[in-house]
């Protein structure tokens, strides 16, 4: 598929949502400079959660950016955003002119190598506008991507690989969960930049 081309790509689920897959929207170098770039920019912070009780602190890193101080919840941990840097303006007018969506927000993960993943979700927070588009923008090491359907566990994967961007669209949430699973085989890092929609009245 070619670097430079809008054209929105097939829907990769069989039913209950959206996911389209763009692939590499920019050449190797572009990317390689992204990635150098986002790792020494960004605002790195060990991820927290709440699980059935247990304050975990995560080996992986996230950030959380946005257009004002919107507030996102999720695993019962509240991030206050950040403002925007200069490259990941750059990144979000990319996505916003691919898409032709126009994103507020943006959740960074950054996996220092296979060890770290992440485990199956959805991205259905109630701060998110219903059924919006979230973008993913892939830089690093090439990882497999997995979609799970919530009720007949039909599965799905796909290799992301680095400058690669993956939209997930429509009723794709509700119906469907995903997840990064663990690798030994990967020694390098990747950074994962996902554009959402917030509520811009909460």
């Amino acid at each position: 598929m070619s670097l430079f081309k809008n054209e929105i790509p097939v829907n990769l689920l069989p039913f209950d949502g959206i996911v389209n897959y763009y692939g590499k929207v920019m050449e190797q170098q572009q990317s390689q400079l992204y990635l150098d770039s986002l790792m020494q920019t960004i605002e790195w912070k060990n991820d927290e959660a709440v699980i059935f009780g247990k304050h975990i602190i995560t080996k992986r890193k996230a950030a959380w950016y946005a257009n004002t101080n919107f507030e996102y919840t999720y695993s019962n941990r509240t991030k206050l955003a950040l403002s925007w840097t200069k490259e990941l303006l750059e990144l979000k007018n990319l996505v916003d002119k691919k898409t032709g969506c126009v994103f507020n927000s943006c959740l960074l993960n950054l996996y220092h190598n296979g060890d770290e993943g992440m485990a199956w979700h959805s991205d259905d927070e109630k701060t998110l506008v219903t059924d919006s588009p979230i973008a993913s923008l892939s830089f690093g090491a090439e990882r497999k991507f997995m979609m799970r359907h919530k009720q007949n566990k039909e599965t799905l994967s796909m290799m992301l690989e680095s400058g690669s961007l993956l939209v997930m669209k429509g009723s794709t949430q509700t119906h469907w969960q995903h997840s990064l699973p663990k690798s030994k085989k990967i020694l390098t890092p990747r950074i994962n930049l996902t554009f959402r929609m917030l509520l811009e009245n909460q």
